[in-house]
């Protein structure tokens, strides 16, 4: 029996490490509650424990966007993955 690398390295990954496949499974969890309101969010970059989004569509221009970014995304991401700090947004 032979094991793909690939697969045991995926296997083995720490979920709540801080890399850019587990901020994207986290806000994936998020995703269908920003496009129901017509809107998304992107992340552009991993800064050490910062992870910078652009939230997109109706979101980007929404006055409870701050909300959304701070009690939302920030909280759900810090919960999932603990060596993140903060999240902000870029224009």
């Amino acid at each position: 029996m032979t094991t793909d690398t690939s697969t045991v390295a995926a296997e083995n990954a720490d979920p709540h490490a801080l890399t850019l496949e587990n901020v994207e499974r986290t806000l994936d969890e998020l995703r269908p509650y920003l496009m129901a309101d017509g809107g998304n969010v992107e992340v552009v970059e991993i800064d050490g424990p910062i992870v910078k989004v652009r939230l997109q569509g109706a979101c980007g221009s929404c006055p409870s966007s701050t909300m959304t970014l701070k009690m939302g995304i920030e909280r759900k991401l810090r919960e999932a993955i603990p060596e993140v700090s903060e999240v902000v947004q870029v224009l």
